[in-house]
């Protein structure tokens, strides 16, 4: 059915919201304000026509835009971008109870996207169609970094040669890592050892097993040089983890040990040591071995302590947790367990770093609960176009 609708809002996914008899329906590529002509189906509003532009709207920057659904903001302008952005993180907060307000707001997209997944099929690669389980074939995508212009070229080379597949990519020093993930049992590796070498990559990998690795892939962290375990995991972009890495830094402030808890490769642990005892520990035992040897090789650190340790199910006790500071980076799923630990553990200086606005609020509030004061919440732009937002902020103890 087509009908006019007037734009209320903006859902937390970028899609514009229409009240309509007494229901809401989610409009993608519609801004608040707009009158739009729609073709309505359920909840959902597919955008025919915009018969009244909000002062909001600006043209894309990309060709690709509104069909690709890797960007979902582009037709947004820079003022209420950033307020977008920024409401990302206040109002899960707010919905937990706590008034907090985001003291900056931090351009991180840098050069770009260093990490990139596409999706390869025989006919084509790149990302999802909006709202949809097709692919949208791409030859270029402007929010990669030069260093990944050929990723779409290679996704569809690797389509060609094993049909059904998702391609992550990461810039290095070395060049390209590339790590195919597919369901085909049958998938013949060596299919793909002419491709790696026609396309100069550093690393080939197929479900998690090397099948081909020129040069080591090598990322500078500090003073320090990490070699990536295969799959691992890595900020998006180099600009986001340099400012975040300056924010914890400049928040841990004169502590002389600290926790670095769902440390990863040592993003943070191995700047941290530059001036500072450090522990270290992740889940993910590959990403600590790297981190440790990293650490080994290294000049002028103090010292690292690295562990494989599951936080999640044995997190580190009030008992442990003899530090000056503590910083977490947990995965989309925060670090309840973790953090309830913390709030009974007296350490001065809490720095938490999210990439999912809900389950930090769930456990800033356990912090706050407990007597710790948010001192201060900043908001990174690292996924530049899109509805993801990187969340850093400082707790305080009662006692601080």
């Amino acid at each position: 059915m087509t009908i006019t609708a007037t734009i209320s809002s903006l859902g937390h996914k970028g899609e514009g919201i229409a009240e309509i008899d007494g229901r809401r329906v989610f409009v993608p590529l519609a801004l608040p304000g707009e009158t739009v002509r729609l073709d309505l189906e359920g909840e959902r509003g597919a955008l025919l026509e915009v018969l009244v532009p909000s002062p909001d709207r600006i043209a894309p920057f990309c060709r690709h835009f509104g069909a690709c659904g890797g960007c979902q903001l582009q037709h947004l302008s820079g003022p209420a971008y950033e307020a977008f952005k920024i409401s990302l993180v206040e109002t899960p907060l707010r919905l937990a109870g706590i008034n907090a307000s985001v003291s900056r707001f931090i351009p991180a997209g840098g050069t770009g996207r260093r990490r990139a997944t596409l999706h390869a099929r025989r006919e084509g690669a790149g990302y999802m169609r909006l709202k949809s389980h097709q692919v949208h074939d791409l030859d270029a995508c402007p929010i990669l970094d030069p260093a990944l212009s050929r990723a779409p070229a290679i996704a569809r080379a690797i389509g060609t040669a094993l049909g059904e597949a998702d391609v992550s990519f990461t810039a290095t020093l070395s060049g390209l890592d590339v790590a195919i993930r597919t369901q085909r049992r049958q998938a013949r590796p060596e299919k793909l050892v002419p491709l790696a070498t026609r396309f100069g990559l550093a690393r080939l990998a197929l479900n998690g097993e090397m099948v081909l690795q020129a040069q080591a892939p090598l990322v500078e962290m500090g003073r320090a040089r990490v070699e990536l375990p295969i799959g691992s995991f890595l900020q998006a972009t180099a600009a986001a983890e340099e400012a975040l890495a300056a924010y914890v830094l400049e928040a841990v402030g004169p502590a002389r040990s600290v926790a670095d808890l769902f440390c990863g490769v040592g993003p943070f642990a191995l700047r941290l040591a530059e001036k500072r005892t450090v522990f270290a520990a992740d889940s993910d035992r590959h990403a600590v071995a790297a981190l440790d040897r990293a650490r080994r090789f290294a000049k002028g650190l103090k010292p690292i302590t690295a562990r494989a340790r599951d936080l999640f199910r044995d997190p580190l006790t009030r008992f442990e947790l003899d530090y000056d500071a503590v910083v977490l980076d947990p995965p989309r799923a925060g670090a309840e367990a973790q953090t309830r630990e913390l709030a009974i553990s007296g350490v001065k200086t809490i720095v938490m770093v999210a990439c999912d606005a809900s389950s930090f609020a769930r456990d800033a509030a356990i912090l706050t609960a407990a007597g710790y004061g948010l001192s201060d919440l900043v908001a990174f732009d690292q996924f530049v176009q899109s509805t993801h937002v990187e969340i850093a902020a400082t707790f305080k103890s009662p006692s601080n």
